[in-house]
């Protein structure tokens, strides 16, 4: 299955495995961290080998630093790669973050300023990336809780020049799209209508926080019911796109899977009404 035909797909959880496997859902699909899978053989891998068979698997990266000063480590690029020959996946995306400098790993995925220097870090690192696994990448979009003074690119273009340099494509995360502009008072949908649309390959969707010491900061924490707020930006964002592949992400928290179809149920729906209405124009 090509990436264009998936609906609404999950976050896969080892708890769910089975009802994973069985579920026969029109245009389900799974993503994973493949951090998890790196391994040649196992109960772990043989696991994800058999989800594989019955359903696409997507996998999002969250430890290349692709953002930071380092090049992609070398030996984790090739396990990656032979993953992805082995899984054959439907999408592959990475952040716009840093988490390596000088060979030590940070728990977590920090921002950097959106200046040239960076622009040209990212862009070679996303080559390099790209190079590795033979395929086309997606970047997504960070969550965003202090000002940085040191931008000299709005978000958007950053995004944008990176596509045209590298050739990538962009996983856009609502959730996270919401908890910036909430955070640094900015426009959401301002933010989304700067997008280059043609270039989404991936839409991600989640629950947030409210931090408990900082009143009015919200957190990308995954560990609730998707927002109506994030809902109603997706729908705006669908009206540009039209339809793409689209994750709900639970991390923390985690319910029932027939809890979390639920909620696949209803971004499947908003897709097939998306595709069935006519598109606004994009740029």
């Amino acid at each position: 299955m090509t990436a264009h035909l998936l609906s609404a797909g999950l976050g896969l959880k080892p708890q769910h495995f089975d009802a994973a496997l069985d579920c026969t859902a029109p245009g389900l699909w799974f993503e994973v961290h493949p951090e998890n899978y790196l391994m040649d053989g196992g109960p772990r891998l043989a696991w994800l080998q058999a989800i594989r068979e019955h359903h696409p698997v997507a996998l999002h990266g969250v430890s290349l630093s692709l953002a930071g000063p380092d090049a992609p480590d070398p030996v984790h690029l090739r396990q990656l790669a032979q993953l992805a020959a082995r899984i054959e996946p439907v999408l592959v995306s990475e952040h716009l973050a840093w988490s390596r400098a000088g060979g030590h790993y940070l728990p977590d995925l920090l921002p950097v300023p959106r200046t040239t220097e960076t622009l040209a870090r990212l862009a070679a690192n996303i080559s390099c990336t790209q190079d590795g696994l033979k395929r086309r990448i997606a970047l997504e979009n960070p969550s965003h809780y202090l000002r940085m003074d040191q931008h000299s690119w709005s978000e958007p273009e950053f995004l944008h020049e990176l596509v045209r340099r590298t050739g990538c494509g962009l996983l856009v995360d609502v959730n996270n799209v919401h908890v910036s502009a909430c955070n640094l008072g900015i426009d959401a949908r301002q933010y989304l209508d700067q997008l280059p649309a043609d270039d989404i390959l991936e839409i991600h969707l989640a629950g947030h926080s409210a931090d408990a010491s900082l009143p009015g900061l919200l957190v990308d924490s995954h560990d609730a019911p998707i927002a109506a707020p994030v809902w109603a930006l997706y729908q705006h964002l669908l009206s540009r796109t039209g339809a793409r592949p689209t994750l709900i992400e639970r991390d923390g928290n985690v319910p029932a899977f027939k809890e979390l179809m639920a909620e696949r149920e209803t971004a499947a729906t908003l897709l097939q009404e998306t595709a069935a209405a006519p598109q606004e124009q994009t740029v």
